[in-house]
C-alpha cells in the first residue's frame, strides 16, 4: 500500500524515530511555541481553597481529571510495546486521555498490532487510534481506518497531517493532492469521532476551517516550538545534501500559542486541541486560556521516563502537569475550567 517500501523498512523507520527522539537534539530551533510570551495577571486574594479546585472535564463522552493529553508517540516496534503500555496505564490510573503513534506498520504488518494494544491496562480510559492522512492516497481507506480504530479499541481516529516530514523524510509520502474528500468520507463513514492533528508545525485558521466543514470533530493544532520532525528526519538521512535540507526547515511552522487563537477565533464551538512544545503544567493554563479545550503533550521527559525508569517516573511527570495546573488556577482564583478560560493573560 505503500508503494516501494517494504514492512522491514516501515519498521526500521519506527525503530530509527525511537533512538533519535530518546538520543538527540530535536527540538525546533529559531521557533518558539511562545508560551513565555504570554503571563496570567496575579490574583493575590483568590478567594478559593486550592483544594477544590476542580480540573475534570467531558471528552468524548467520557470524563477526565485533567485536560490532558499524552500525545501520539509511538508504535509500530517491539521496542515501542513497553513504552506504550506503561503510558496506558498511567492515562488510566490518572484519568487523562492518550493517543498512539501511527498504526501503519501494524496495518501492513498485524504481528505489530501487540505494540499499540494498551486496552487491557487502560480499561477505560480515552485512547486515540492514528494514521496519516497523507495514507488515504497510498491505498489506505475507510476499511483502513476501522482497522485502526479497532485494533485498540479507540474512541476516535487521529487522521495526522506531517507535509513537512514527509517532503524531508528519505522514503516520504508526498502526495497530499485531493485528500479532503477523502477525509470526508472516512469522517462520514467511521464510526467513531474523527480529529486531525498536525505533528509539530501548526494548523491554520484557513486549514481548520476547511477541515471542520467536511465534518472532522476536533482539532489539535500541534504548533511548532517543541519537537521537530524535521530534525528527527535529518538524523535519518546519510546523504548530507538530505541533512542540510532537513536542517533548513527546522524553525519552520506556526507557533503553538499563535494556532490555538487562530483557530479558536475562527472556530469559536470546535473541540480545540493545544499541543506543541507543552513542557509544564503553566504551560497547560495557558493553553486553556488561550482557548483550547484540551491540551497534549509527548513531552520528552515523560517519553524518556517510559524507555528508561518506568511507571513511577511517568506518574511523577504527570502529577507534576496537574499540580502545576492548579496551582496557576489557584493564583488566578479560577476553581473550574470554565473560569480559568476568563483568566487575565497579558502579553508580554
Amino acid at each position: 500500500m505503500d508503494g516501494h517500501l517494504s514492512d522491514d523498512t516501515t519498521e526500521t523507520r519506527k525503530v530509527d524515530h525511537l533512538r533519535i527522539v530518546l538520543e538527540e537534539d530535536v527540538a525546533a530551533k529559531g521557533v518558539s511555541s511562545g508560551w513565555a510570551r504570554y503571563r496570567f495577571r496575579h490574583c493575590a486574594l483568590p478567594d478559593i481553597d486550592l483544594r477544590d479546585i476542580d480540573t475534570s472535564i467531558a471528552f468524548l463522552s467520557k470524563r477526565l481529571s485533567a485536560p490532558l493529553l499524552i500525545s501520539s508517540m509511538t508504535g509500530g516496534a517491539a521496542e515501542a510495546e513497553r513504552i506504550n503500555l506503561l503510558l496506558a496505564e498511567a492515562a488510566e490510573t490518572l484519568g487523562v486521555a492518550m493517543g498512539v503513534g501511527s498504526q501503519r506498520a501494524a496495518l501492513r504488518n498485524p504481528a505489530l498490532a501487540r505494540t499499540y494494544r494498551v486496552r487491557k491496562v487502560a480499561p477505560t480510559a480515552v485512547l486515540l487510534a492514528n494514521l496519516g492522512a497523507v495514507q488515504l492516497n497510498y491505498g489506505y481507506g475507510v476499511s483502513e481506518c476501522r482497522q485502526a480504530v479497532e485494533m485498540i479499541e479507540a474512541d476516535a481516529l487521529i487522521l495526522h497531517l506531517n507535509p513537512l516530514q514527509e517532503a524531508v523524510q528519505p522514503e516520504g509520502n508526498t502526495n497530499f493532492k485531493g485528500l479532503l474528500p477523502k477525509i470526508e468520507a472516512v469522517c462520514r463513514e467511521v464510526e467513531v469521532p474523527v480529529i486531525v492533528k498536525e505533528v509539530g508545525n501548526g494548523i491554520s485558521a484557513e486549514v481548520a476551517r476547511r477541515l471542520v466543514d467536511v465534518g472532522v470533530a476536533a482539532i489539535d493544532v500541534a504548533g511548532a516550538g517543541g519537537t521537530s520532525w524535521s530534525e528527527v528526519e535529518r538524523y535519518r538521512h546519510t546523504v548530507a545534501q538530505g541533512r542540510t535540507t532537513a536542517a533548513v526547515f527546522a524553525g519552520w511552522g506556526i507557533p503553538t500559542t499563535q494556532a490555538i487563537q487562530e483557530v479558536r477565533t475562527a472556530l469559536p464551538h470546535t473541540l480545540l486541541i493545544g499541543s506543541g512544545g507543552v513542557r509544564t503544567g503553566l504551560d497547560v493554563a495557558k493553553a486553556i486560556a488561550l482557548g483550547a479545550d484540551l491540551v497534549g503533550s509527548a513531552a520528552p521527559h515523560l517519553f524518556r521516563a517510559a524507555d528508561d525508569r518506568g511507571l513511577q517516573a511517568i506518574f511523577d511527570g504527570l502529577r507534576g502537569f496537574q499540580e502545576e495546573l492548579r496551582i496557576t488556577m489557584f493564583l488566578v482564583g479560577a476553581a473550574d475550567l470554565p473560569a480559568l478560560r476568563r483568566a487575565p493573560l497579558e502579553f508580554v
